[in-house]
């Protein structure tokens, strides 16, 4: 029997999963008729996603077509961080969405803040990107996950690394 069991809290995307929403949210474009003789362009280049539409309302229409398609491959839209449009020409707009990988140092604290305030029988360390939650109790762990899971920290969660 092992002394202690751990698991890992991360924020990570599967790209491949990212590749497959965008394609299809190119198709669905592609099909609908409110879209039509449109110029709509969405390329996904390395951690960022480019949009360009006619106009802001095309824009929005095509955001919600791209976060429809990511709730339905299993993807988290809080992963996306959207920046300010920007209206290059007359009858264009274009937005740049980054997908977040990793928890920032900031979120981290505020995850081991919630924890540590919980007074469950844990031990949490911040190694880079994840945060590593150890106990001598299975049931402690789960009582951190429900905890973690109840909480909105504005990001995607995964739980890893169950030992």
């Amino acid at each position: 029997m092992a002394s202690s069991y751990s698991f890992d809290i991360v924020s990570d995307v599967d790209m491949q999963e990212v590749d497959n929403a965008i394609n299809q949210s190119k198709k669905e474009i592609s099909q609908r008729y409110d879209f039509k003789n449109s110029t709509i362009e969405i390329e996904l280049v390395k951690d960022e996603i480019k949009i360009t539409a006619d106009d802001d309302f095309k824009m929005n229409a095509v955001v919600e077509v791209l976060k429809g398609k990511f709730v339905k491959r299993g993807i988290s839209p809080k992963c996306l961080e959207f920046e300010e449009k920007k209206g290059e020409t007359l009858g264009s707009a274009k937005q740049t969405v980054k997908i977040v990988k990793g928890i920032s140092k900031e979120k981290s604290k505020l995850i081991n803040a919630d924890i540590k305030g919980s007074e469950l029988k844990v031990k949490t360390q911040i190694l880079d990107d994840v945060l590593r939650v150890t106990a001598k109790d299975k049931d402690e762990l789960q009582k951190v996950i429900s905890l973690v899971k109840g909480n909105d920290y504005d990001i995607s969660i995964q739980f890893t690394n169950y030992r």
